[in-house]
């Protein structure tokens, strides 16, 4: 309960990107479009009654002055996803910022809230100042720390104060995350032009929806009890229980239908006017947590089946009590993985799905290559593709390129639906089938055209897995196709989260490292009196010169070495001193005379 994480949810995402190329649209009404229904709608549309998947047709009829823009190219959304997320990033100090689909990122401020804790002033709170880096005192802006900013569940009316010394230090976090909360939407707005719905709490699941509470460009904070003590209801329970059990994030569609099923003792009753399905059965949170049938071990029991991972009833009941204990991701340079899917009203002939799977194999290639791969430049630092490189005129890409992970695994999913019922109805499932196989290893060549790859890739790997997913020749009546690669292995680098040492990288910039060890060639004739002959190299080690072998490694110093204004003799005119011995007649080098002599005189 010590953590502090704030939850971002940008504002009708999609329309504000096209509201941030044109501004002129945030006072119009304006819908995004894909395949003919509207998938997002700005707060001016939805004034006049439009929603999300709601029909294109039946949005003109409720509001004929609607604009309406076509949102099936993912580039400029992914792209704007990327610069706010890098945006975002520059904030935090623990580098635990982890994003979840295109418009939902959350940040584990823990660390920088300690920090301002410490610092903080318990006598004059009225005149607080948060701190922004540890490095710059100065780096961040006033604020009143005894009082939260924003909006606060539950209200401030309804909050009592706290019971103990433990709430109030929670309290007093809170309020700190609320305040940089505000400060980063407000330089999200001013700096980017977005805004977006805040949620201020110690897990990743309450600080989600916590933050729905108000909408838009708004900020709450779920505050304290968060336990329940005599008399006293957790703010967390008297939250989480009016919830549907659908909305809980982490319960999915299948895990909710099946919980409502056990719930309500029945089948459901489905509403046939929504496109991808919903129920008109609303079991909320408290419902399912108070159900005399329901535990932690009947839930294992009621979500069992094919597919389900171990230990899925004891997560689902943590969620519905408002238990949460996953981390924050830490900022990765890749994805987990890469999808590329698409719909359709029915897709039944392999004509149809050949020409489906080449679209969707160019589309994945080309997004592995604008992910998956980074341009480095002279100096050893890098970036990543655009989209104009990575959408070249035959696809190729320059040597200067390099991948930072290879996906090990490609995946093929599809949707299809279920026969007719004898009475001509048709049961209504969003249940997927997948394969999955090893991806070739020829989809990492970076000279061949992405037309060419993806041609390859549906005939040698995409068919024969979709063979296997549907034996049947025809009649398939697909609603959904998915292609997709995992399983990313990381490729040598200089990072630090890398699995080694990038050897052809090191040794192309070994010119520039090893630039101040090089050796020369001297001019004899530069240096006056007995100089160095043009035959003669010096090795320069920061002005040293030493007669040590090039590359020595093992950090002893050189056993001779000179200034560089001293003479160096020239080896081939010198002569070695010879003497002869009185007593034996030998020849000595004039050096070792004395030691001979002494010979001598102990032999007597």
């Amino acid at each position: 309960m010590d953590t502090v994480i704030i939850h971002f949810d940008y504002d009708c995402f999609y329309a504000s990107v096209f509201e941030a190329e044109n501004p002129a649209l945030k006072s119009l009404p304006l819908a995004v479009q894909q395949k003919q229904i509207i998938v997002t709608c700005n707060y001016e549309a939805r004034k006049r009654g439009l929603h999300k998947l709601q029909l294109i047709r039946e949005a003109k009829i409720m509001c004929p002055e609607v604009v309406i823009v076509l949102g099936e190219d993912l580039t400029r959304f992914r792209d704007a996803s990327k610069a706010l997320y890098n945006f975002l990033k520059d904030f935090s100090w623990n580098g635990r910022v982890e994003k979840l689909g295109f418009d939902e990122v959350w940040m584990d401020v823990t660390d920088i809230i300690d920090y301002n804790l410490d610092l903080l002033n318990g006598n004059d709170l009225l005149n607080s100042f948060f701190h922004l880096s540890k490095d710059d005192p100065t780096l961040g802006f006033g604020f009143d720390g005894s009082k939260y900013i924003g909006h606060t569940y539950p209200a401030v009316a309804e909050r009592t104060q706290p019971q103990d010394s433990a709430e109030d230090v929670l309290c007093m976090r809170l309020r700190l995350g609320s305040h940089l909360a505000q400060h980063i939407r407000h330089q999200l707005e001013e700096r980017k032009g977005y805004t977006a719905t805040v949620g201020i709490s110690t897990s990743k699941l309450l600080s989600k929806l916590v933050g729905s509470v108000n909408k838009p460009k708004a900020q709450t904070t779920l505050v304290p009890p968060y336990v329940s003590s005599e008399g006293l209801e957790s703010s967390v329970t008297t939250f989480i229980d009016s919830h549907d059990v659908g909305k809980i994030p982490g319960i999915g569609f299948k895990a909710a239908h099946k919980i409502r099923k056990h719930v309500l003792h029945r089948d459901l009753d489905f509403d046939a006017g929504l496109i991808y399905g919903g129920t008109k059965e609303k079991v909320i949170v408290r419902d399912v947590r108070l159900s005399t049938s329901m535990s932690a071990e009947s839930l294992e029991k009621v979500l069992a089946g094919p597919g389900s991972p171990h230990g899925l009833g004891y997560r689902v009941w943590c969620l519905i009590n408002g238990l949460d204990d996953s981390e924050v991701g830490q900022v990765r340079s890749v994805p987990k993985q890469i999808s590329i899917e698409d719909s359709y009203i029915r897709l039944d002939t392999v004509d149809e799905v050949l020409k489906e799977l080449r679209m969707l194999a160019k589309n994945l290639i080309k997004r592995m290559r604008l992910d998956l791969l980074e341009t480095d430049d002279d100096g050893g630092e890098s970036s990543f593709m655009n989209e104009s490189e990575a959408d070249q005129v035959d696809g190729r890409i320059s040597d200067r390129k390099r991948w930072l992970a290879h996906p090990k695994t490609l995946r093929l999913t599809t949707r299809p639906r279920p026969p007719l019922n004898p009475d001509g109805t048709c049961t209504r499932t969003f249940s997927r089938v997948s394969r999955s196989a090893p991806l070739p290893g020829f989809v990492s060549n970076l000279q061949e055209s992405v037309d060419a790859l993806a041609a390859k890739l549906v005939t040698e790997a995409l068919v024969p897995l979709f063979k296997k997913l549907h034996p049947e020749k025809s009649g398939w009546n697909l609603s959904l196709v998915n292609v997709a690669v995992t399983n990313m292995a990381d490729t040598a680098s200089d990072k630090k989260s890398a699995t080694g040492r990038d050897i052809a990288r090191m040794f192309s910039r070994q010119e520039d490292v090893l630039k101040e060890w090089r050796s020369e060639d001297r001019d004899a004739s530069s240096g006056t009196g007995g100089g160095p002959s043009s035959n003669s190299v010096e090795l320069v080690n920061r002005g040293v010169f030493a007669d040590a072998p090039v590359g020595f490694e093992d950090g002893m110093k050189p056993q001779h070495s000179m200034a560089a204004d001293e003479d160096w003799g020239d080896e081939e005119n010198s002569v070695e001193q010879i003497s002869t011995c009185q007593a034996c007649g030998s020849a000595v080098p004039s050096f070792a005379m004395p030691a001979h002599q002494r010979y001598h005189l102990l032999g007597d």
